[in-house]
C-alpha cells in the first residue's frame, strides 16, 4: 500500500506569493476500497493500535444500546462485513445480517477545514520523525492532536438501510469495528476520512520540506555576507538586496488590474467549538446555526443558488432536524427538536415522522407524507395486480394509497412508491424503506427481504 519513494516526491512546484492552490491529487487518491477483513487482536479482537481504539471508542461512548455493539462485534468477527470503501467524510460497506439481502451501512464524520490541514501539515513538516513515523504506518500522538484528526464521542454518525432504529444498529457497529482493523494497517486511511489522500499529503509535505530547506539555506548565506558590503557575485555569498529610488517609488503609475476572485473552497468551513457557559446561548444550537450558515453560504457561492430559499418554515425545520441524526437522543438535542417543531406549531412526534419522510425521499417524501391525491389511471391501477402476482393480494386502494392493516404503499407525484408501516388497528403510519418505481420493489425493501 506504500508507494515507491520516487512517487512520494512528486509534489507540485513551489510558488512564492499569490493565493495558495489546492494540492493536486491522483483521481483515485480520495477513494479507496479494502477487501473484507477478519477479526484482529486487540480491543475485544478488533483494534490493535491506539488510533484504531480511539476510532472504536468514539462510537462506543455515544452508543445507546451495548447489546447492539456486542452483536456488531460478533458480526465483524464472523466476516459479515463485505469490502469497505473509504472517501472523505464517509465509510461504506454492505453488511450481511439475518436476511439474505445485505444492508448498506455507513459511518459519516466531518472533514477537516483548510486551516486544520495547514496546522496539521505544518506540524508534520516541522518534525522529520513525524514524517518517518507516518511512512512507517504509525501516528504520533502530537501529530494527531495538532488538529481534530481522531474522532471524538459524537463525531461518528452511523446510518444503515436496515429497519433497526438503534444508534448504532448492529450492522453499522460491525462496519465501525472492521474499519478499526483497516486503520491498524494503514493510518493514512484516517487522513482520507478527514478529507485528503495519501499521495496528496505526501506531495504537500515534500513541498513544505523543500521550501523550509531553501529558506534555511538562503538565511545561512545571507548571514555569511559582511554587513554593509555588497557581496561579490563570484565569492559564493548572497548578493546585496535590491533597492528602489524614492522618486521611482512615488512616480505616478498605472496600477495593475485586480487578480481574479479566489476559487470557492471545495467544502464548507468548520464552525468553531462553542463553550458551555452560564447565561450563554446553547452550544448545540450555535453549532447547528453556524454549520447550516456555512453550508448554505458555500452552496450559494459555488452555484449562485440559495439551496433553502424556496423552502417553507416547516420544510426547513424538517430539513434541519433530518441533517442531524442525533437529534432527540439527549436532553439538549430533545430541546432543539422541540423548538424546531414549535416553530411551525407542530409536536415533536410530528417532526420525527416528517424527518423519517425527509430521509426517505427529501421534499418529495415529505409531500407524500402530507398529501393525499387522486392519481390518473395507469401505474396505480397496475399496482394491485402486480402485488397479487407477487403473493401480496390484500391491499385496499384509497386515493393514492394501497393499505393492509399494518403496511401501506403511497404513490408520489414523482412516480415512486413510498412504503409505510403501522401497528395493526392504530392508523399511525410511519415512513419506512426505500422509494421504488415498482410497488413490489418498494414493498420488498419495506419488509427487508
Amino acid at each position: 500500500m506504500t508507494p515507491a519513494p520516487s512517487r512520494r516526491t512528486q509534489a507540485r512546484p513551489h510558488r512564492t506569493g499569490g493565493p495558495a492552490r489546492e494540492t493536486p491529487h491522483h483521481p483515485d487518491d480520495r477513494r479507496r476500497t479494502f477487501p473484507a477483513l477478519a477479526a484482529r487482536p486487540g480491543k475485544d479482537g478488533i483494534a490493535a493500535s491506539w488510533w484504531g481504539n480511539a476510532w472504536v471508542d468514539a462510537l462506543e461512548e455515544t452508543a445507546l444500546d451495548p447489546a447492539r455493539l456486542t452483536r456488531g462485534r460478533a458480526y465483524a468477527g464472523r466476516g459479515h462485513v463485505d469490502a469497505i470503501t473509504v472517501t472523505p467524510g464517509r465509510v461504506v460497506a454492505y453488511v450481511h445480517g439475518s436476511r439474505p439481502r445485505p444492508y448498506r451501512a455507513e459511518i459519516r464524520l466531518r472533514t477537516l477545514g483548510d486551516d486544520d490541514w495547514e496546522r496539521l501539515l505544518d506540524t508534520a513538516a516541522a518534525r522529520p520523525d513525524h514524517i518517518a513515523a507516518l511512512l512507517d504506518k504509525d501516528v504520533p500522538h502530537a501529530l494527531a492532536s495538532a488538529a481534530d484528526l481522531l474522532p471524538a464521542p459524537g463525531d461518528l454518525i452511523p446510518d444503515c438501510s436496515c429497519p433497526d432504529d438503534g444508534f448504532p444498529c448492529k450492522h453499522a457497529a460491525a462496519l465501525c469495528y472492521q474499519t478499526a482493523g483497516i486503520l491498524d494497517e494503514d493510518p493514512f486511511v484516517l487522513f482520507l476520512m478527514r478529507g485528503r489522500g495519501e499521495q496528496e499529503i505526501l506531495a504537500e509535505l515534500t513541498r513544505r520540506n523543500a521550501a523550509r530547506s531553501a529558506a534555511e539555506h538562503g538565511g545561512a548565506r545571507r548571514r555569511a555576507a559582511p554587513t554593509g558590503h555588497p557581496a561579490d557575485e563570484g565569492d559564493g555569498t548572497a548578493p546585496a538586496l535590491a533597492t528602489v529610488r524614492a522618486r521611482d517609488a512615488l512616480a505616478p503609475r498605472t496600477r495593475p488590474p485586480l487578480p481574479p476572485p479566489l476559487p470557492a473552497p471545495p467544502r464548507p468551513g468548520r464552525p468553531p467549538v462553542y463553550p458551555q457557559a452560564a447565561g450563554a446561548p446553547d452550544p448545540l444550537a450555535l453549532d447547528l446555526l453556524a454549520g447550516e450558515a456555512a453550508a448554505r453560504a458555500h452552496t450559494t457561492l459555488r452555484t449562485g443558488r440559495d439551496p433553502v430559499g424556496g423552502l417553507s418554515l416547516w420544510q426547513d425545520a424538517v430539513r434541519l432536524a433530518a441533517a442531524h441524526p442525533g437529534s432527540g437522543l439527549t436532553a439538549s438535542t430533545r430541546a432543539l427538536y422541540t423548538a424546531l417543531a414549535r416553530a411551525d406549531g407542530r409536536t415533536p412526534t410530528d417532526l420525527a415522522r416528517a424527518v423519517a419522510a425527509w430521509r426517505q425521499g427529501g421534499l418529495a417524501g415529505l409531500a407524500v407524507l402530507d398529501e393525499e391525491w387522486d392519481p390518473p389511471a395507469g401505474p396505480f391501477d397496475r399496482a394491485r395486480p402486480a402485488l397479487a402476482a407477487a403473493d401480496f393480494p390484500h391491499f385496499r386502494p384509497r386515493r393514492n394509497r394501497l393499505s393492509t392493516p399494518s403496511l401501506q404503499l403511497r404513490l408520489g407525484r414523482d412516480g415512486l412508491w413510498y412504503g409505510y408501516e403501522s401497528d395493526p388497528g392504530r392508523d399511525d403510519w410511519w415512513p419506512r424503506g426505500t422509494p421504488d418505481e415498482d410497488p413490489v420493489g418498494a414493498l420488498t425493501t419495506l419488509l427487508g427481504r
